[in-house]
């Protein structure tokens, strides 16, 4: 089992909280073990009451004997940041970089010496611990760091290792596949509100049905068109309601927007 003795995470956000939380919650890091700096004192007394971690302005103090030191700013002051705390890092430390967008070459070239570099593409699930994330490693990046990477990031959801030339498909596919399946719970629901169910028992079911059939896909092995056809009964409700899904292109919809986004990830 991997051991991270002390974790820095620098920015107190959605993601950095959600980051900190899951491991807290996995016994991976005790709270005492973890640093957060953030600029804002409001952030930071609350990251402290709610989470029990220390906390600080000052980004150096986050890295300091970190093993692993999460960066989790937005993408536009990462240059600034990497600038403060380069000079502090060593080998021996793995930088976990969620910030989208920054490409670990640009990481690399702000960094003095070989510091192990992973880019992480997260999703906003890891706020319940349902997350999808995928990372990739930087030049000096060894399996120890993989190794740490997946242990803070299994915390709170699934991880997977990809090239980083894939990594802007993993954006449009799980970094924003959260708003599609949103947009499909409230499209079901509103079918089901138009049929006469009441808006939150018609929610409640369409997002327990989404569940469940994502938990049937991961658990049993199956593929999702075998898994589909089990419940597809010849000439029954079911098939009158995929051929109606297929009349509006709902399938090709969705490989577009995997498309479109992928395709704006990679221009930004």
């Amino acid at each position: 089992m991997v051991q991270i003795r002390k974790l820095g995470i620098i920015g107190g956000g959605v993601m950095g909280s959600a980051l900190a939380s899951g491991v807290i919650t996995a016994g991976l890091v005790s709270p005492s073990a973890i640093t957060m700096a953030d600029v804002s004192e409001a952030c930071r007394q609350q990251l402290s009451e709610k989470l029990g971690v220390n906390v600080t302005p000052d980004n150096r103090t986050a890295v300091d004997g970190a093993d692993v030191v999460i960066l989790a700013v937005k993408p536009f002051i990462v240059e600034a940041v990497l600038k403060d705390i380069g000079p502090q890092l060593s080998p021996s430390q793995t930088l976990v970089s969620i910030a989208a967008g920054v490409e670990i070459r640009d990481i690399e070239d702000s960094l003095t010496g070989l510091i192990p570099v992973i880019r992480v593409m997260p999703n906003t699930p890891a706020l319940v611990g349902a997350a999808a994330s995928a990372y990739a490693r930087g030049s000096s990046a060894g399996d120890s760091d993989a190794s740490r990477a997946e242990a803070v990031l299994g915390a709170v959801g699934t991880v997977a290792e990809v090239p980083e030339r894939l990594l802007d498909a993993v954006t449009g596919l799980s970094g924003s596949g959260p708003a599609y399946v949103f947009l499909v719970i409230e499209a079901l629901a509103d079918g089901a509100v138009r049929m006469g169910l009441p808006r939150d028992v018609a929610v409640k079911l369409a997002a327990q049905t989404t569940l469940g059939a994502a938990k049937m896909v991961l658990e049993t092995g199956s593929h999702p068109a075998q898994l589909k056809n089990m419940v597809t009964t010849p000439g029954g409700t079911t098939a009158a309601g995929l051929f109606a899904l297929e009349e509006g292109a709902v399938r090709a919809s969705l490989q577009r927007a995997v498309q479109a986004a992928t395709d704006r990830a990679r221009e930004i």
